[in-house]
C-alpha cells in the first residue's frame, strides 16, 4: 500500500489542517465532535482518534469508512493507485458480498425493464400522476415490481442465482408452506445506490391497497438503512454547496427533476449519526426540508441536534401552504422553492421560533417559561458572539434587559460545562480501559504490563528472540493475548507488523486498540530490562489471581465442612 499515502487517502474524507508536531488533525469521521481529535501520522502511516479510540493504517481506515472487508479494502486501494490487484487468500465474505451486489444489480435491471412492459402500467400511471418524467426515471433507475408472487424469483433463478441468495439479499421471503415469494410486489421501485455506484438495496412505493406504503430492503451484508441515504450517489456531484435533506423518495425525485440536484432522504428512519457523518464527507451545509407538520418539525429538531455536533451549518425550510417539497413545487414552481431556500432560517432562529410558538408572550408566567427554555438553548451554543446576538434578540421580544439574559445564559452555560467535566472525569482504572466496550480488561493492572510488552515488541522486533517470553495464554486480557500472539509470531517469521499488515489477522477493534497502545510513551534505552519488568508484573498478577482463587476454593470447602 506504499502508493496510498495515508494523508492523501484520509484527506479524501476528512479536512486535515491543524498540526501538532508532525501529525495532522481533523474532525473524526467515525463519531460526532466539534474539536479535532482525529490524528494522522505521515511518519508512522497510521491514524488514531483520541475521542472514540479508532485507529489503524490506511487499509483499516478504508475498511471502516467504506464498510469493506480486508480484501475489499486492499482491492479498493489497489484500484485507487492504478495497481494490479494483489493475490489474496480466499475470502468467503468478500465473494458473498460481490455476489449479492451482482444480484442487486440484476434485480434493478429486471425492475427497470418491467417499468416499460405491460406489468409496469400501474407504476407508469403513478409516475404520470406525480409528474415524474421519463428522463428522471432513467436517471434514478426507477422500476416496477410486477403484481405477481414470484416474478423476480423466477427471473433471477434463470440467471443462476439461488433462492437462498435471493432470501439473504432480502428480495424474497419464505412462505408458510415452505415456498418462496417476492418481497416487492405491485410497487414503484427505487434502487438504493451507494456513493461507489453499487446497488445495495431497494425501496418500493405501494401502488395498490395491500401492504405498507413504503417498503425498504431489510439489513443485509451490503445494506444498512441507517448508514445510507437515498440519492447521495447523485447529490454528491452537485455544485450547490449544500445537501438538501428531505423525508421521502418522491420528494427527492421531484426536487432533482426541478433542478435541486443535492436532495437526499433517509431510508424509512429518522436521521442517524452515521448518515450525518456520511453527509459531512461531501458538504459543510445542510438545509432541512422535512414535511410541514408536527412530525416533520419534531424530526427536524432531532436532525438539527445530530448535524450540529459535526460542526455543519444547518438551515431549515418553512413551507407554508404545502405539506412537503413535492407539493410546494407542484403548486408554486421551482423558482418559488429556490427563493424559499435563499430565505431559509438558520437552525437557531428556527428552534427559537418553535419555542416561541408554544407560549403567549403577553402572559408574564408564560414569558418566564419561554425565557427559561431559550436560556437552555442559547447556553448550549458554542460561539460566544452567537450567544450574545440571540440573547439580545430574545430580550427585545420579551422587553427585558439584554444584560440580564446574557448573565443568566452565562451562568447556565457554566453549570452545563461543570456537569460535563464531572461526567468525563473517571478513575485511573476506568481510564486504563479500552474505548471498545467488547474488549474490557478484567485485570487492568496486568493489562498495563501486557500493553507495555506488546509496545516493546512492536518498537524493537529483536526482542521477540529473547528467551522467557510469556505465552499468550498467560495474558489476563484475551484481546491483548491475541494481539501479542499475532505480533510475536509474525516477528518470528520475519514478517511486517505494521498496522496494515496486521489488519488481515486482527479485528478492526483490535487494530484500534494496538494503535492506542502505540500512542503511549515507551523508552528503548534499556528495553530488555523494561521487558523483564513487564513480564514479572504479568506473572505476579497471574500468581496473585491464582492464589486468590485457591483461597476462595479453600474457604468454600471449609464452609461446607462446618455445615
Amino acid at each position: 500500500m506504499a502508493r496510498n499515502d495515508i494523508v492523501d487517502v484520509v484527506s479524501g474524507y476528512v479536512r486535515l489542517g491543524k498540526r501538532s508536531g508532525s501529525n495532522m488533525f481533523g474532525l473524526c469521521p467515525f463519531h460526532s465532535e466539534k474539536t479535532p481529535s482525529f490524528s494522522v501520522s505521515p511518519d508512522k502511516q497510521i491514524y488514531h482518534c483520541f475521542g472514540c479510540g479508532k485507529g489503524g493504517g490506511v487499509i483499516n481506515f478504508i475498511m471502516e469508512i467504506e464498510n469493506l472487508s480486508f480484501p475489499e479494502a486492499v482491492a479498493f486501494l489497489a484500484r485507487r493507485a492504478n495497481m494490479a490487484l494483489p493475490e489474496q487468500e480466499n475470502d468467503r465474505e468478500s465473494k458473498k458480498r460481490s455476489r449479492m451486489l451482482a444480484l442487486n444489480r440484476d434485480a434493478a435491471r429486471f425492475f427497470y425493464e418491467q417499468l416499460s412492459s405491460p406489468a409496469g402500467q400501474r407504476a407508469r400511471a403513478y409516475m404520470d400522476k406525480r409528474g415524474i418524467g421519463k428522463a428522471t426515471a432513467t436517471n434514478f433507475g426507477l422500476g416496477a415490481a410486477p403484481d405477481e408472487w414470484g416474478a423476480l424469483d423466477r427471473a433471477m433463478r434463470a440467471k443462476g442465482y439461488t433462492s437462498e441468495e435471493l432470501f439473504e439479499a432480502g428480495l424474497i421471503k419464505k412462505g408458510r408452506n415452505g415456498g418462496w415469494y417476492d418481497t416487492f410486489r405491485d410497487r414503484l421501485m427505487f434502487p438504493v445506490i451507494d456513493v461507489r455506484g453499487n446497488v445495495i438495496g431497494f425501496s418500493g412505493r405501494l401502488l395498490g391497497e395491500d401492504g405498507p406504503k413504503y417498503l425498504n430492503s431489510p439489513d443485509t451484508l451490503v445494506f444498512n438503512k441507517g448508514s445510507n441515504l437515498f440519492a447521495l450517489n447523485l447529490a454528491k456531484k452537485s455544485k450547490s454547496g449544500y445537501i438538501l435533506l428531505s423525508e421521502g423518495n418522491i420528494d427527492v425525485v421531484s426536487l432533482h427533476q426541478a433542478g435541486f440536484d443535492s436532495a437526499v432522504a433517509s431510508l424509512g428512519t429518522s436521521l442517524t449519526a452515521e448518515q450525518a457523518r456520511l453527509i459531512s464527507r461531501f458538504t459543510g451545509e445542510v438545509i432541512i426540508a422535512y414535511d410541514n407538520d408536527g412530525a416533520g418539525q419534531k424530526a427536524a429538531q432531532r436532525a438539527i441536534g445530530i448535524l450540529e455536533k459535526l460542526d455543519l451549518k444547518v438551515r431549515v425550510l418553512q413551507m407554508s401552504g404545502a405539506k412537503d417539497p413535492d407539493e410546494y413545487i407542484q403548486l408554486r414552481g421551482p423558482e418559488a422553492f429556490r427563493q424559499l431556500i435563499e430565505g431559509s432560517e438558520n437552525q437557531v432562529e428556527y428552534r427559537l421560533g418553535v419555542i416561541a410558538a408554544k407560549y403567549d408572550l403577553g402572559v408574564d408566567a408564560q414569558k418566564v417559561d419561554y425565557l427559561r427554555e431559550c436560556e437552555d438553548l442559547l447556553a448550549r451554543l458554542p460561539n460566544a458572539a452567537e450567544r450574545e446576538v440571540y440573547c439580545r434578540r430574545v430580550a427585545s421580544q420579551t422587553g427585558i434587559s439584554p444584560e440580564v439574559l446574557i448573565g443568566e445564559v452565562k451562568s447556565r452555560r457554566s453549570r452545563l460545562l461543570r456537569r460535563t467535566a464531572a461526567t468525563e472525569r473517571s478513575s485511573p482504572e476506568r481510564q486504563s480501559q479500552p474505548v471498545e466496550r467488547q474488549l474490557r480488561y478484567d485485570d487492568p493492572a496486568s493489562a498495563v504490563a501486557e500493553e507495555g510488552l506488546i509496545r516493546l515488541l512492536y518498537l524493537d522486533g529483536s526482542l521477540a528472540a529473547v528467551a522467557g517470553l510469556p505465552d499468550a495464554a498467560e495474558f489476563s486480557s484475551p484481546a491483548l493475548g491475541h494481539i501479542y500472539g499475532v505480533v510475536r509470531r509474525r516477528l518470528g517469521e520475519h514478517r511486517s507488523v505494521s498496522a496494515d499488515a496486521l489488519g488481515g489477522e486482527l479485528s478492526a477493534e483490535e487494530v484500534s486498540l494496538l494503535v492506542r497502545i502505540l500512542q503511549k510513551p515507551e523508552t528503548l534505552s534499556n528495553s530488555k530490562r523494561a521487558m523483564e519488568d513487564y513480564i514479572n508484573r504479568i506473572r505476579q498478577r497471574r500468581r496473585a489471581q491464582s492464589d486468590s482463587g485457591d483461597l476462595m476454593q479453600l474457604l468454600e470447602e471449609r464452609r461446607k465442612e462446618l455445615k
